[in-house]
């Protein structure tokens, strides 16, 4: 029973946790910190949550969860009382919908960005202005990436006619950085299980809170390159200029949060300390290994 209640706890806690992080603002002092904190505790409270539940059901033979399946896959023998047959149930059925969200999640984001590029072929163009560009014939202002093994940048006409060199070369870093650090991984398991509780305020929020992190992080990027005040100005433009949407399954510029992002980089706060954004970094790996092992701790 010590495995069932220690993984309940952990997953109550990540629960709790999760809903702390969608108010706090520290984490926009260091984004990718805290997007690796975020994954670390997506990912443990899927785990602690299916694992109390098999936990509590293989609980008699002692085994743990781990060596307790493969016994009941071996011996096939289904666990003594109803209680315990429903919670391993409930955990494998959990466990089911958790792996298949994010399976059919990834499968209709990638078919999605197929037919995009198809279209992208047959409609836009090469600009020797933006090498490595593709450009779109829109009098819109639009800019977004569609990430997969060969990223391609897209932005439209209404782009090159309404940012300076500056601020255009701010975007195509932002956009860069999106593609290079593969955000769209980050994204889609918090999109699929917002996707499977639409109904969950502290999911939506989570979704909405990674999202930001992760434009504050393509801007942390940008602004290695360009001044920041010009990505900061770039935004207001593309925030007052009325930005198509992006369309599914590739990363914007991101029309959400304007200002805190603006603010943030013209007035930029304290930079976290170094060494607490490698122990954020190395909590975040502790916490993603604590289920797993609980997953073999003995009853």
């Amino acid at each position: 029973m010590i495995a069932a209640v220690a993984l309940a706890a952990l997953a109550a806690v990540c629960a709790v946790s999760a809903w702390r992080m969608t108010s706090v603002r520290w984490t926009w002092r260091a984004p990718r910190a805290a997007i690796a904190l975020w994954q670390a505790l997506g990912l443990t409270w899927g785990l602690a949550s299916v694992g109390a539940l098999l936990a509590y059901a293989l609980e008699p033979w002692g085994r743990g969860v781990i060596h307790g399946l493969v016994y009941l896959v071996t011996h096939w023998r289904e666990p003594a009382g109803l209680q315990r047959v429903g919670a391993l149930a409930a955990g494998l059925a959990l466990l089911t919908v958790l792996l298949a969200v994010v399976v059919v999640a990834m499968a209709q984001t990638t078919q999605a960005r197929r037919r995009h590029r198809l279209l992208l072929s047959l409609v836009a163009r090469d600009e020797p202005a933006v090498p490595g560009v593709r450009v779109v014939d829109h009098p819109g202002a639009a800019a977004y990436c569609v990430p997969g093994l060969k990223s391609q940048v897209v932005i439209s006409e209404g782009t090159l006619s309404l940012l300076s060199r500056d601020e255009l070369a701010a975007v195509l870093a932002h956009e860069d950085a999106h593609a290079r650090e593969r955000h769209d991984l980050v994204l889609l398991p918090f999109a699929a299980l917002r996707w499977v509780l639409p109904w969950s305020k502290v999911v939506r929020d989570a979704h909405a809170s990674v999202a930001l992190l992760v434009e504050m992080a393509a801007d942390d990027h940008a602004r290695l390159r360009v001044p920041p005040k010009r990505l900061a100005t770039a935004l207001l433009r593309f925030g007052t200029a009325g930005a198509f949407a992006t369309p599914h399954g590739a990363l914007g510029m991101g029309a959400e949060n304007v200002m805190a992002r603006v603010n943030r980089l013209v007035k930029p706060g304290p930079a976290m300390r170094r060494r607490y954004r490698y122990g954020i970094v190395a909590g975040a790996a502790l916490l993603t290994t604590s289920a797993p092992l609980l997953w073999f701790l003995p009853q």
